[in-house]
C-alpha cells in the first residue's frame, strides 16, 4: 500500500486509515438485459470520478493499465436457439480483469423466438443469461462481480413445510461459479447472506437518495414531527419504515393485518378481516409511505386512501423498486383523485416508458452511487462508511434545516 500525500477531500474518494489500494485489476463492465442505458451512466459517471482522480494527481496508481479508459464496457452477445436454448458469446478480452456484471431481472421488454412464437424474457431466463456469461468469464477475469439491484428469488428466501428454497440456491450457484461479490439493493430479508457466509454481499440502501430527491423537489416540505410522518403499509415493511423515522426524526405509523386464524384463503394463508392503523393522527400532515417495492401497488393506494380520508395533506410514496404489474391505471386515478402527489422509484429496475408521461412520477437516479460502489470495490476499500447513509442523511437534515431558518 502507498501512503496518501498530497490529497484533499474535495476529490471524492475514500480511504483507508490514510492509505490507498492498488486497483485489484482493469474494470470491465458487462451489461446484461435491457438495460445497457443505465450502464453507458455508471460507465461515464466511474469515468468522471476517476478523471478528477487522474487531474487532481489524487492516486498512485492513475497511471495503471486499464485505471483511466473513456469505455471500461465488455461486448457481450446473447444467441438464443429456435429451441430457446442460449449461449454467450464474449466480443473483446477479459483476461485479467475485474468483471462487474449489471444485471436486471425484472426487464421484461426483450423476447426471443420459441418455436416460432413470440416469448418475453421473465426473471428465470435472465438469470440463466447471467450463469452463461459469468461461464463465459470464469478461468480468465481476475476477479467477477455481479450488481444485481432486485435480487432474484428474493422473496422465496425461506421455506414453510413443501416450499422450494430458491434464494438460497441461486445464491449457491453465484458462488459456486466462483462470484467474489454480489451487490444487492434494499433486499427483503437481508439473512440471506447465511446461505453463503463466504461469498462478499453487500446490500446498500437507496434511502439517502430517495429523501435528497423527495427534497429536492418538494422543497416546501417540512421534515420535522409537526409537519410530517412516515407510514409502514403493512408489517412486512415495518423494519424499512422504522429505519426512515429514525433517520429523518420523524412519527411513524403501521398497519398491519387483522386475520381470521380459524380460516384460511386457496394459498394456504389466513384469511385477512381488515387493515388496521397504529399510529399519530395524520389529519394536516404530510405522509410518506415506505414499501421495499411497489407491485400491484394495491398496498400503496389502499393506505393512501386511509391517509387521505383521515386528513393527510400531501401523500408520497416511495420504493426502491416501481413493477406496476397491474400497470399505471390505478395510480393515475388515484392521482386524479387527488390522493397521491408523488411516486419515487429508482432507476436500478426497468421502467417502461409510459411511466415518465404520468404527472406522479419520480425517477430517482442510482448511477452515481453505483458507479461510486464500483470505484471501491476496484481497490478493496472498505465500503461499509460508503453505503452506510447514516452520515449523508445527518448532513443533508443539516442543510435542510439550516436553509429553512435562513427563510425565516
Amino acid at each position: 500500500m502507498t501512503e496518501k500525500t498530497g490529497a484533499t477531500d474535495s476529490v471524492d474518494a475514500l480511504d483507508y486509515r490514510g492509505y490507498l489500494l492498488e486497483p485489484f485489476g482493469p474494470i470491465g463492465i458487462i451489461s446484461h438485459t435491457s438495460n445497457e442505458a443505465f450502464v453507458k451512466q455508471v460507465n461515464d459517471v466511474l469515468y468522471e470520478k476517476r478523471l478528477a482522480k487522474y487531474q487532481n494527481n489524487y492516486s498512485p496508481y492513475v497511471n495503471s493499465a486499464g485505471y483511466l479508459r473513456r469505455d471500461f464496457t465488455i461486448s457481450a452477445t446473447i444467441t438464443r436457439f429456435a429451441t430457446g436454448e442460449g449461449k454467450v458469446t464474449l466480443n473483446q478480452t477479459v483476461r485479467g480483469h475485474d468483471i462487474y456484471i449489471i444485471t436486471d431481472v425484472l426487464s421484461h421488454d426483450e423476447s426471443f423466438s420459441l418455436s416460432g412464437v413470440p416469448h418475453f424474457k421473465s426473471p428465470d431466463d435472465h438469470f440463466r443469461d447471467l450463469l452463461r456469461i459469468i461461464m463465459a468469464v470464469s478461468g480468465k477475469a481476475k476477479r467477477i462481480n455481479v450488481i444485481m439491484p432486485f435480487l432474484y428469488e428474493g422473496r422465496q428466501d425461506h421455506s414453510i413445510t413443501r416450499e422450494s428454497l430458491d434464494c438460497a440456491q441461486m445464491l449457491k450457484d453465484l458462488y459456486n461459479l466462483g462470484v467474489a461479490n454480489l451487490i444487492v439493493f434494499d433486499p427483503h430479508d437481508p439473512r440471506i447472506i447465511n446461505a453463503v457466509p463466504l461469498m462478499g454481499i453487500e446490500m446498500p440502501k437507496s434511502a439517502y437518495k430517495i429523501i435528497s430527491t423527495l427534497i429536492s423537489k418538494n422543497p416546501e416540505l417540512h421534515i420535522d414531527k409537526e409537519h410530517m410522518m412516515i407510514i409502514s403499509p403493512d408489517e412486512m415493511a415495518v423494519s424499512r419504515a422504522i429505519f426512515y423515522s429514525s433517520m429523518l426524526g420523524l412519527p411513524l405509523g403501521l398497519f398491519y393485518r387483522d386475520r381470521d386464524y380459524t380460516k384460511m384463503d386457496e394459498d394456504g394463508n389466513y384469511v385477512i378481516k381488515d387493515f388496521r392503523f397504529l399510529g399519530d393522527n395524520p389529519e394536516g400532515k404530510d405522509v410518506l409511505i415506505v414499501d421495499d417495492m411497489i407491485n400491484s401497488g394495491n398496498t400503496m393506494i389502499r393506505t393512501a386512501r386511509y391517509m387521505h380520508k383521515n386528513g393527510a395533506r400531501n401523500i408520497f410514496c416511495a420504493a426502491p423498486f416501481g413493477l406496476f404489474t397491474e400497470g399505471l391505471e390505478p395510480f393515475n386515478q388515484a392521482y386524479s383523485e387527488g390522493i397521491i402527489k408523488q411516486v419515487l422509484c429508482t432507476n436500478l429496475t426497468y421502467r417502461p416508458k409510459a411511466l415518465f408521461e404520468t404527472p406522479w412520477y419520480v425517477d430517482v437516479n442510482m448511477t452515481p452511487f453505483v458507479a461510486r460502489i464500483i470505484d471501491a470495490l476496484n481497490v478493496d476499500e472498505s465500503i461499509g462508511r460508503l453505503i452506510s447513509p447514516i452520515e449523508k442523511f445527518d448532513s443533508l437534515l443539516g442543510q435542510v434545516r439550516l436553509e429553512e431558518l435562513l427563510k425565516n
